[in-house]
């Protein structure tokens, strides 16, 4: 056989190339597309496994599908109460109902001394244990059966009390189931000495007082209500301020007031500048609980029956408008208004508008008194306080009132003094003062 020659190996390959590019040109194409698709199976069934397994799975399918990425729980962190750092406590007394028929005392200091962290309130007030403590006060019974009658002696001071030397005698060789005692002291101010004698562990818990302000009808109501609690013997309650002094004995003034059906505060109506002390807070701002032509001027000072002064810490209507600041401090005297236009609304008949307080308004300075200086005290000046009669009520009044007309009732107390009277004071108090 021969072999092949280059030439004829050439033309063979040029003969099989058409039937080449046909065949290719009619086989049909058979590709293929694989999708791979994630998917999530959880391990062992666990379906609240955090981690997710993925496995391969085959699609014949030309499009892509992406399945979201699964959502794995947030940690939460198990809540935990605060804890709270221990601060230094304050002792709270709370004020319970008393026991039928046994009315409690909240405690006054030990010491005697007014107490030294108090509520500083520049306004009257109706701070949470003042609140307790009236709601309390107004519960009592007014007339209770007792067998004696007591006078309160209520002391509302910011110092120490000059004439205590004075008020010891007073009550020097008294049977103690006649009276008590209660002083209402400022703690802002500074008590040196402290309390003694008869005034010792009387302190009542106290608050801050200022003038023009509302605080001080707090204080009186202070002590009316620890009064009314204290001892329901207590039939008279007579409000003093420090300047005052007694005019006659303890057996003369108890037997005064104990006799009496009625209560002794002056109520004044027809005042000079009564309409802009009745707009101190403001014009209309006292309207509708206090009218002007119910709006009644007296003295600071009272002595009033167990009923009034029931009346007097069981009030919250007028008091919401007393309570409020003035505007204007020159005609503000909140102490002077209240309790006259309180128990004249109230209780007019039961009542002798007149205080039983002598204080001399002609040598008045800056809202205040006269002051009798320790040169002046001597046995005629006590001698002319107790010769003065009370004015009750406004001159129309007492002339439409023919009761008040036959009345004459003396003054038991007299103010303002100078600190340094108590000495000459001392010396007439046996000769004079206390000599009926």
């Amino acid at each position: 056989m021969l072999s092949p020659s280059p030439v004829s190996l050439l033309c063979a390959l040029l003969l099989c190339l058409p039937l080449a590019i046909v065949f290719t040109l009619t086989t049909p194409s058979t590709p293929s597309s694989t999708t791979t698709t994630t998917t999530t199976v959880p391990i062992g069934g666990a379906t609240n496994s955090p981690f997710p397994t993925t496995t391969s799975v085959t699609s014949n399918k030309n499009i892509t599908i992406r399945k979201p990425l699964p959502r794995f729980p947030r940690k939460t962190k198990t809540p935990q109460k605060h804890k709270i750092k221990n601060t230094t406590t304050t002792e709270v007394t709370t004020i319970s109902p008393p026991p039928p028929g046994k009315p409690r005392l909240p405690p006054a200091p030990p010491s005697g001394q007014p107490p030294l962290h108090v509520d500083n309130t520049e306004g009257g007030g109706d701070d949470d244990d003042d609140g307790s403590l009236f709601q309390l006060a107004s519960r009592v019974n007014p007339n209770p059966k007792k067998p004696i009658k007591k006078i309160a002696f209520m002391y509302l001071t910011n110092t120490h009390l000059p004439f205590a030397p004075l008020w010891e005698i007073f009550f020097n060789n008294t049977p103690k189931n006649l009276y008590n005692i209660y002083v209402h002291a400022d703690p802002s101010f500074n008590y040196t000495p402290p309390f003694r004698g008869v005034f010792r562990h009387r302190v009542i818990h106290s608050k801050p007082t200022r003038r023009h302000s509302p605080t001080l009808i707090s204080a009186a109501r202070r002590l009316l209500a620890h009064a009314l609690l204290d001892d329901k013997s207590n039939y008279m309650f007579a409000l003093l301020s420090p300047a005052c002094i007694p005019l006659h004995s303890f057996n003369f003034t108890y037997r005064t007031l104990i006799k009496s059906k009625k209560s002794f505060i002056e109520i004044l109506k027809n005042e000079a500048g009564a309409y802009d002390r009745w707009a101190a807070r403001g014009e209309s701002v006292m309207i509708p609980e206090v009218r002007f032509e119910d709006f009644r001027i007296g003295s600071q000072f009272w002595v009033i029956k167990r009923k009034h002064a029931r009346i007097s810490v069981r009030d919250r209507r007028l008091w919401s408008k007393f309570k409020l600041p003035c505007v204007e401090a020159t005609t503000c005297y909140p102490e002077e208004h209240y309790f006259p236009t309180l128990l004249n609304m109230v209780d007019s008949r039961g009542i002798i508008p007149c205080t039983l307080t002598h204080v001399d308004w002609k040598g008045s300075y800056g809202g205040h008194p006269r002051m009798y200086k320790p040169n002046e005290v001597c046995p005629e000046l006590i001698r002319a306080l107790r010769k003065h009669t009370p004015r009750y009520g406004d001159d129309e009044s007492s002339v439409l009132n023919s009761s008040l007309i036959k009345r004459h009732d003396p003054f038991l107390f007299a103010r303002k003094f100078a600190p340094r009277s108590v000495q000459p004071l001392m010396s007439i108090a046996n000769d004079v003062i206390f000599k009926d």
